[in-house]
This record gives structure tokens, C-alpha cells and sequence, in this order.
């Protein structure tokens, strides 16, 4: 991530977030009220957490990401809006900005699983456009924005995670699992002695009983 770059808290990060899906998902909305902005960020569904900000958390976290030029109040209403400047100041493209948003709404997720979450914002053509994207989002010279996490145990892809709230903590294989897997192997071990000794007793009592 470019080092100029604040790292946001879980509050600027959803706030920002929801400000890009609902200029894309309700765009009649847009810019957005206060009362808008804490519906989007408190939703139930498509949100990973799931929080419960009221309007001073909210408040407090649009002041920073004014700071940050990331968000700025539009004049012109009675009501206050607001509205976001995240392309412009981070340089993305609005493809990337998409994968980008889901990963601050949703969590780490694989190629495919944000390919289908982001198909409201972008719809992507296939898979490996998604993943060309996020690899160019993880090699950018001034910083990477988003980061491949190593794959869970039992996992066939590997997941991705963005990085503007800093690095993430990397999942561990829970303790158990590595003993289970030695104790798993350890009883192959023993079956397939027991199937040699079957084998040679079995070999013997043939020639047994053929002499």
C-alpha cells in the first residue's frame, strides 16, 4: 500500500465502501445522506462484519476520510451528502475499485467468489479477469492494495484480501490439524504392515497346503 496512505479503521472502511456500491447499486441515492450511509454500512446481508455504527461513529469516520481526500461533502442540499473520491485518489480503475470495495464489505474471498459478489458493481467476463485485475492490484510499484493469503487447509483456492486497513493477520491451520494428519498417516503406515503380514502368513499357508 502506498506509504502516504492512512490505514483506515473497520468504521472508515466500511463507511468508504458503502459510499462506492451505492453510487453503483442506487445511483438515485447518490450522494449520499447520513441516515442512507448508516443503512448501507449496518446491513444485515453482504457484510462481513456485520456492525452496529450509529451516527457519531459514522461522523467521526467521515472527518478522517475527509482528511484523506477519500471522501468530501457536497453542497447544495439541505440535508448533508456525501460522496467519495476513492479512483481518483488511490489511481484504480473502476474494475479494480469493485474488487476492492467487496473485499472492505465482505472479507477475504477467492477469484471466483468475487466474481460473483462484485457482478452488481462490474461484471466481470470470466474468472482470470478477475484474477488479472487483483494481481495487478497486488504488484502496483507505489504499493500493493490488495494481498493473496496463504490456502487454508482442505482449500482448493486461495483467498485475497485488501490491504487498506494494513497487513492482515494470517489464518493459522488450527494446532489439531497437523496432528491429525501425522496421526492419519501413522495408521497407514500400520495397515500396510499388517497387509504384508497377512500377505506373507497367507503365501505360507498356501505352500502348506500344497506340499
Amino acid at each position: 500500500m502506498p506509504d502516504s496512505f492512512p490505514i483506515l479503521s473497520v468504521v472508515e472502511t466500511r463507511v468508504l465502501a458503502t459510499l462506492v456500491e451505492k453510487q453503483r447499486t442506487v445511483p438515485d441515492t447518490y450522494p449520499m445522506s447520513l441516515n442512507a450511509l448508516a443503512a448501507g454500512c449496518n446491513q444485515k446481508t453482504s457484510r462481513n462484519p456485520v456492525l452496529e455504527l450509529g451516527e457519531s461513529d459514522i461522523l467521526q469516520a467521515i472527518d478522517s476520510l475527509k482528511e484523506a481526500r477519500l471522501v468530501s461533502e457536497v453542497s447544495g442540499s439541505r440535508v448533508p451528502r456525501f460522496a467519495h473520491q476513492f479512483e481518483r485518489v488511490l489511481g484504480v480503475p473502476t474494475q479494480a475499485s469493485a474488487l476492492i470495495t467487496v473485499l472492505m464489505l465482505r472479507g477475504p474471498q477467492t477469484a471466483g467468489e468475487l466474481r460473483l459478489n462484485c457482478e452488481r458493481l462490474h461484471k466481470f467476463a470470466d474468472i482470470s479477469s478477475v484474477e488479472a485485475f487483483l494481481e495487478e492490484l497486488a504488484s502496483r510499484a507505489e504499493g500493493g492494495l490488495v494481498l493473496e493469503l496463504p490456502r487454508l487447509p482442505g482449500a482448493r483456492e486461495n483467498r485475497w484480501t485488501h490491504l487498506l486497513s494494513g497487513q492482515p493477520a494470517i489464518e493459522q491451520a488450527p494446532a489439531s490439524a497437523s496432528g491429525s494428519r501425522s496421526e492419519i498417516e501413522e495408521l497407514r503406515t500400520r495397515v500396510a504392515a499388517l497387509e504384508s503380514e497377512v500377505g506373507e502368513l497367507r503365501a505360507a499357508l498356501e505352500r502348506v497346503l500344497a506340499a
